[in-house]
């Protein structure tokens, strides 16, 4: 059975305890097996933390490299999942305390190689070589300061790297921890660069770039680096940005040249543009790279892109599109020197390539083919630049303008003038100024194999032969460039082996012959084809004649130019189908034009959907990867956390469980332990707990406290028995010895007494003999004071009056200037007062003028308002009598044919009409018997004779109008549903005398039995149809007339008349 898991503080406690004793080993042993442990992967983070950072600094001060690596790397697995941030702490304290062991080595170093220098004291001046010493030198040649680093730093070093390695590893291939493995790969940049660790370095960069590739076989782990992320990209691009600096500080070019592939491939890879900054390091560095690499023409071909680069930067900086901090500095001086760097390097790009090859030929291989593309790839170009192609680029962009004078000059001479006899005599000056500057003194030997390459295409071009002596003395460079009869010679050959030269050396006259055998194989025949040239045949130097082997190789191309012409001039038939093959092709484009244009389009739209369909299916190819692996990454995060949070639980319960039984035990032990205290002690044996129980111990201690009571209670009796009968002894022996004891207490204060008074008079006569001495002294300054003061409260007391005179001249002065602004400002106020009642007054006078003008106007408005009423309601009146006439005149007519039809209906003998007399009438028109009104009066008064009439009601007195303006005093008219009816009866004509009207006497007819004509019944105004006859009793008194027959007064009229 395993021995039981300890705690991480218990381990903790341990092994500082160990510490404690030096036993450092076995602390750091303990720490590693804990860690390591399968068991420790359940135990809290927050716990397991201090542990690993005691375990890193005990591993660090013994250097045991790999007990670290092992326990990171069993952490890591612990916590990656949970706490990301205690990883980081404990990889940083790691790193901190390597280097820090590191600085104190090198101090140490320091330390002792002064010390050894500084020991000058020597016994034996004849013995300074001690045989040790020299037993030393001789088997070793190293330096004192040397076997010292040796001894010291490199352990540390070595310490240090293996750090930086296994921090390396262990955070590779984690996007959470990634930000951590830039900063520790930066870190490690600097550990190389500051301690020219170059072997160190290589393996470095080997390890980041097997990194890259483990992350992007492993991409589709949980957590794993994605490339694809513009973050994460921009990041590596940063890292292998340092590396490629490094690389050029420690001058390792095939490390810095490696590196620039990978910033390459990064680039590719990268959706998000690069910043201008970054890309001019990038081409400044590839300068340096292709400078030492001797690729002078890929080396112009970066300080070009270099130059474009910082042109478009203070393009964007000048217009406000880029930030300063995103684009290189572009000041006029950085792109004149880059200007100059550029034309210098074109034209330092040897005519002749000086490499090793076997022929023009052969170097013109597919591997070459290859290597010219990897570098065009790598400066970002379509096509592999040429010396022609770079000089059209410059002239194009005015780069001879921005360049300096002498390189402006430079190239004038060995590009576009034609001196073969003064081209070296003006380019030394040129060279002796290029030498000054120590960056493009690195250009002065390419620079001479251009200038020798074109004073010998120059010479073949005027000469057949030439002294060699000659040649040299035109070949003449500053004292500090000499070239040697060798290196022309060595340089004439090279010249003949690449195909560029053709010239025959002979040493025995000292002459050199130029070719001029028309069937010579020369450049021409393979003219800007070999490696070693690096321009074409067009331009590549200044001609004056053609070479006879030029004019053989160009006699069949001249007769045809020449017979061409003779047939154009001489033949119209010549010209004629000429121009009719011309014209047909013409048509047949014409013809075709349409159709191909129309062809074109199609495929260019179907070049279009396909690119549409191509990308739409790679983004919706990318989102099903990204949604899977997303899927993924959620289910494995939820089983992780469901069993993390299992793993939890259990450990939780597990530690309740624990924490439960150790309180239980440790309340037991406290309680045994105290029933052990004492002379009664319990003997219970602490290893079997689980037999006892805290009530059974509760009553154990009862009976133990019970038996302790009643034992100090015995010992307390017997003791205060005792000590009383040892006071009473006391006293009675003490009692005896009290006279005595008084009398010496008194002498002995008396003495004292006499002491002090005796001591107080002595100080008291001297301290007054000192004062008497010093006021005797004093009295000698008396008058000397006197005088002093009375000088001084003299000129005081005038400095006074003069001050009292000034202030109340001042005070004066102030009165008069306050007495002078009162009067001014009551006089100003007085003014402002007077403004502001005349403004006052106006502006009263103004609105009362304005309030009369009112209204007045009002007043003229409800005239005219007035005026206008009346003639409305005239109008209206008038309309009102118009309608009540028509009115009457409808009832007479109803009237009229009711009665005729009651004739028609009552037979042969004719009843005479009863006469309608109006007294009161003023007109004295009869009463018209409207149709139709006797009819229901007559089966009224059938009913009324057979009794089946109902009740009558209580008749309201009827409605009294004694003016048009008035308002009816009584109640108002009720119909048949007993509601007010409409408007008031209109008093008609013929009603305003003093008899009653017809409805009383039909009323008293009917009252008195006698027989009546019928009479219309009264129209109702709310009513449409016939209604019963009233049968009310007629009022006590008659309506009052109106005088004015037919009118009715509006409610909203009548108090307003």
């Amino acid at each position: 059975m395993p021995p039981p898991q300890q705690k991480p503080e218990n381990v903790l406690k341990r092994a500082q305890e160990l510490i404690g004793v030096g036993q450092q080993p076995a602390a750091l042993t303990l720490l590693h097996e804990h860690v390591t442990n399968k068991r420790s992967r359940n135990v809290a983070i927050i716990s397991l933390e201090p542990v690993m950072l005691l375990l890193v600094e005990l591993s660090v001060e013994q250097k045991k490299g790999k007990l670290t690596k092992d326990a990171l790397y069993s952490y890591k697995n612990i916590a990656q999942n949970t706490n990301i941030g205690t990883i980081e702490l404990v990889l940083k304290t790691f790193l901190q305390l390597a280097a820090d062991k590191v600085a104190t080595a090198q101090q140490k170093a320091d330390e002792v190689v002064e010390a050894s220098a500084a020991s000058t004291s020597i016994d034996d001046l004849e013995a300074s070589e001690t045989p040790e010493s020299i037993l030393l030198a001789t088997v070793s040649s190293e330096q004192s300061r040397d076997r010292t680093d040796r001894a010291i730093i490199t352990p540390w070093l070595k310490f240090l790297w293996e750090a930086y390695r296994t921090v390396l590893d262990i955070l590779r291939n984690n996007a959470r921890l990634e930000i951590l493995y830039q900063e520790t790969a930066m870190q490690a940049f600097d550990f190389c660069l500051k301690h020219a660790r170059k072997t160190e370095f290589r393996r470095l960069c080997e390890l980041l770039r097997n990194h890259v590739q483990t992350a992007a076989k492993y991409s589709s782990q949980v957590h794993a680096i994605n490339l694809n992320d513009p973050d994460t990209l921009q990041r590596h691009l940063e890292t292998r940005f340092r590396q490629l600096n490094v690389a050029v500080e420690l001058e390792l070019w095939q490390e810095a040249f490696r590196s620039v592939e990978d910033i390459h491939t990064l680039l590719n890879l990268s959706k998000r543009p690069p910043k201008n900054v970054m890309m001019a390091n990038y081409y400044e560095r590839l300068t340096r790279i292709f400078l030492v690499g001797e690729n002078y023409l890929f080396h112009a071909a970066a300080w070009a892109k270099y130059y474009n680069l910082l042109r478009q930067s203070a393009s964007l900086v000048a217009t406000g599109q880029g930030k300063k901090a995103d684009n290189p500095p572009a000041s006029e001086a950085d792109l004149q020197k880059a200007a100059s760097f550029v034309l210098l390097s074109a034209l330092s790009i040897p005519v002749i390539s000086t490499s090793r090859s076997r022929g023009a030929m052969v170097d013109f291989d597919e591997a070459r083919k290859n290597k010219n593309t990897r570098l065009t790839h790598l400066l970002g170009m379509s096509v592999t630049p040429t010396r022609q192609s770079l000089f059209r680029d410059a002239l194009s962009k005015a780069l001879l303008k921005r360049a300096r004078p002498e390189i402006r000059d430079l190239y004038n001479i060995l590009e576009v003038d034609f001196h073969p006899l003064s081209i070296c005599q003006k380019i030394s000056p040129i060279l002796t100024q290029i030498g000054a500057d120590p960056e493009m003194e690195k250009y002065i030997l390419p620079l001479q194999q251009v200038i020798l390459t074109r004073l010998f295409q120059q010479l073949s071009q005027v000469y057949e032969t030439v002294d060699l002596a000659f040649v040299q003395r035109l070949a003449d460079f500053p004292e500090a460039y000499k070239v040697t009869l060798g290196t022309i010679e060595k340089f004439i050959m090279n010249g003949n082996k690449k195909g560029d030269l053709s010239i025959r050396m002979d040493h025995a006259t000292g002459v050199l012959s130029f070719d001029a055998d028309v069937f010579a194989s020369s450049k021409a025949v393979h003219s800007g084809s070999a490696a070693g040239s690096a321009e074409a045949e067009s331009g590549s130097v200044q001609r004056l004649q053609s070479t006879p082997a030029e004019i053989v190789r160009s006699q069949l191309t001249r007769l045809a130019r020449c017979l061409h012409t003779t047939a154009y001039y001489i033949d119209p038939t010549y010209n004629e189908a000429r121009i009719k093959a011309r014209e047909a092709a013409l048509a047949r484009a014409k013809a075709g034009a349409d159709e191909e244009h129309r062809e074109i389009l199609a495929r260019k739209e179907i070049i279009h959907k396909r690119k549409e369909e191509a990308s739409e299916l790679h983004a919706k190819r990318e989102k099903e990867k990204a949604m899977l692996k997303r899927r993924q990454e959620a289910a494995l995060a939820e089983a992780e956390e469901k069993r993390l949070a299992q793993e939890q639980k259990d450990r939780e319960e597990k530690r309740l469980r624990d924490e439960r039984d150790r309180v239980r035990k440790e309340e037991l032990k406290k309680q045994i332990a105290e029933l052990k205290i004492g002379p009664n002690a319990i003997d219970i044996d602490v290893e079997n707990l689980d037999d006892l129980d805290s009530n059974r111990l509760r009553a154990m201690k009862l009976q133990q406290l019970e038996r302790e009571k009643n034992d100090v209670n015995e010992r307390l009796r017997v003791t205060g028995k005792r000590i009383d009968y040892l006071e009473r002894a006391f006293r009675k022996e003490e009692a005896k010895k009290l006279p005595e004891d008084y009398a010496q207490q008194r002498e002995r204060d008396l003495a004292a007494y006499e002491k002090i008074k005796k001591d107080t008079l002595t100080e008291s006569k001297a301290q007054h003999k000192e004062n008497v001495e010093l006021k005797h002294r004093l009295e000698r300054l008396v008058p000397h004071y006197e005088t002093f003061t009375k000088s001084i409260k003299e000129r005081r007391r005038d400095e006074f009056e003069a001050r009292q005179r000034d202030a109340q001249k001042e005070f004066e002065r102030q009165v008069a200037a306050r007495k002078k602004e009162y009067r001014e400002r009551k006089l100003r106020e007085k003014r402002e007062r007077e403004e502001q009642e005349r403004a006052l007054r106006e502006a009263e006078e103004r609105a009362q003028k304005e309030k009369e003008e009112r209204e007045r106007l009002a007043e003229q408005k409800r005239a005219e308002l007035a005026k206008l009423k009346e003639q409305r309601e005239k109008e209206r009146q008038e309309g009102l009598e118009r309608a009540a006439m028509q009115a009457r005149r409808e009832e007479e007519a109803m009237a009229r044919r009711q009665a005729e039809k009651a004739a028609a209906a009552s037979g042969p003998p004719r009843r005479e009409p009863l006469e309608m007399s109006r007294a009161d009438s003023s007109d004295g028109r009869p009463r018209l018997n409207l149709p139709g009104a006797g009819k229901w009066r007559e089966r009224e008064a059938s009913r009324t004779t057979s009794g089946d009439l109902p009740p009558p009601r209580a008749a309201a007195p009827p409605v009294e109008r004694a003016d048009s303006d008035e308002r009816p005093s009584g109640p108002p008219r009720l119909n048949s549903n007993d509601r007010p009816a409409g408007p008031p009866r209109l008093n008609l004509a013929g009603k305003s005398g003093g008899g009653s009207s017809w409805r009383d006497r039909e009323a008293a007819r009917a009252s008195g039995g006698g027989a009546a004509a019928p009479a219309p019944a009264p129209r109702a105004a709310s009513g449409s149809g016939p209604r019963p006859e009233r049968t009310d009793t007629p009022p006590a008194e008659p309506l009052k007339a109106s005088g004015a027959p037919g009118k009715w007064v509006p409610r909203h009229l009548r108090d307003k008349q």
